[in-house]
């Protein structure tokens, strides 16, 4: 059984800095292309990070060159580096691995229907102004 196992939320004022963790089981991310997915507080979801498999990331416009993805392979997890935090971060960031091939097969979730197969249980980050 696949199991994401996400960690490193918490509450941080405007300008601070989290990283979230998120530990896979049962998958190798390495193998896998991955996102972080942020779900607003109106339930609006964003797409705000990838990583594929061969190594390529993708950021929002409105967090590049503040938030960096990277992965440990040694320890199966990755990493949601968030710096200089804004107000409009705020919510509740899920993990998601393995994208299906037809954009359709993997399991629903309301921020990515059926693109992923696996996601993790959801971190929240609040960025307080």
């Amino acid at each position: 059984e696949v199991q994401l196992a996400e960690s490193g939320g918490g509450s941080v004022q405007t300008g601070g800095s989290l990283r979230l963790s998120c530990t896979a089981s049962g998958l190798r991310f390495g193998d896998s292309d991955m996102a972080w997915y942020r779900k607003s507080a109106g339930h609006e979801c964003h797409l705000v990070s990838t990583l594929t498999d061969s190594g390529t990331t993708y950021y929002r416009d409105s967090v590049e060159g503040r938030f960096t993805i990277s992965l440990d392979n040694a320890k199966n997890t990755v990493y949601l580096e968030m710096n200089s935090l804004k107000p409009e971060d705020t919510g509740v960031y899920y993990c998601a691995a393995k994208r299906s091939p037809s954009g359709y097969g993997g399991a629903w979730h309301i921020c990515a229907l059926y693109e992923y197969y696996y996601w993790g249980q959801g971190a929240q980050v609040t960025v307080s102004s």
